[in-house]
């Protein structure tokens, strides 16, 4: 992370509804309420938003949360909310498989399946305003604002080592049928993908990887990152060697989109789907948008407004 980073002031109501979300879910009353949003202000005015980013402000909350909670360090506030989007996109799955099997670019559908599949994100949107089963049903629907598949082939094509840097429970599901439709391509690839280390938000962990079933079409480990995000530098070490030795890497998701988006790494794919006006202003697709974006490019679609 960059020493003159600062958090967007566009990004601050995004901040206001996680904490209201978090605080909803974890039970706290109107006192402890208002204490994780005093907690939460009070970093950001002492910080000034500088040198840290969203991922940060969310952990700090996520960790006051529980523990105001009562209910132990071990706590996962959204471990129920993550088991109801793996069951949901678990019966979906026979379905998606079969019309990745079906097409005519089964490649290319597998990684329009991966992208819509990022929109089960309670991270970009307020628990309860998210209809996972309505959301998956018009995956057909969903559009690339920005679709960089022959580069992404074409590193494929002599890729030996692949890191697939995950993102949200349920959304793991679609990145597994992904990986078999590489796995079908291209079985001498080495696929290795990479889990929080502890849970936040609705990011997948190691739990959540070994329900879906990631585990049996490639190695699952620990990024290190404790944060909705991957911030590089705060991950482990056997990560950063992970990183550092992959021919391809793929990025799931908004919050390793947001962390990730500086490094101009041609071997950098960011899949996901761009869910608001600040990622969009980012990457310069149309919010909504599918992205299969290769890392040091932006798209040319230029954002509302």
């Amino acid at each position: 992370m960059s020493n003159t980073s600062a958090i967007p002031v566009e990004c601050y109501p995004c901040i206001f509804d996680q904490l209201l979300s978090l605080a909803k879910i974890t039970g706290l009353g109107r006192e402890n309420g208002k204490i994780l949003f005093e907690d939460s202000m009070r970093y950001l005015l002492e910080t000034r938003g500088e040198g840290i980013v969203v991922q940060h402000v969310i952990r700090n909350a996520t960790d006051r949360a529980i523990a105001l909670s009562l209910q132990g360090e071990d706590y996962d506030p959204y471990a129920e909310i993550k088991q109801r989007s793996n069951d949901i996109a678990l019966e979906f799955a026979e379905e998606f498989r079969a019309t990745i099997q079906n097409a005519s670019e089964p490649l290319q559908e597998a990684l329009k399946i991966a992208a819509a599949g990022n929109i089960i994100d309670f991270g970009a949107k307020q628990h309860g305003s998210l209809d996972v089963e309505k959301e998956l049903r018009t995956i057909d629907e969903r559009v690339f604002g920005q679709f960089d598949f022959e580069a992404f082939s074409s590193r494929l094509n002599s890729a030996v080592r692949l890191l697939y840097i995950c993102d949200n429970a349920g959304e793991i599901v679609f990145d597994k049928l992904c990986i078999e439709e590489i796995r079908r391509q291209y079985p001498e690839v080495d696929i290795t993908c990479a889990v929080r280390q502890r849970p936040v938000i609705n990011d997948a962990v190691m739990l959540d990887a070994r329900y879906a079933g990631l585990d049996e079409v490639a190695r699952v480990v620990s990024s290190g990152s404790i944060y909705p995000g991957t911030l590089l530098d705060e991950t482990s070490d056997d990560f950063r060697q992970l990183f550092a030795e992959a021919d391809l890497i793929i990025s799931k998701g908004q919050g390793n989109f947001e962390t990730l988006l500086d490094i101009a790494d041609e071997r950098l794919f960011f899949i996901l789907r761009i869910k608001c006006e600040q990622m969009a202003k980012l990457s310069h697709v149309l919010k909504g948008d599918l992205v299969l974006m290769q890392g040091g490019k932006r798209g040319t679609a230029q954002p509302d407004g």
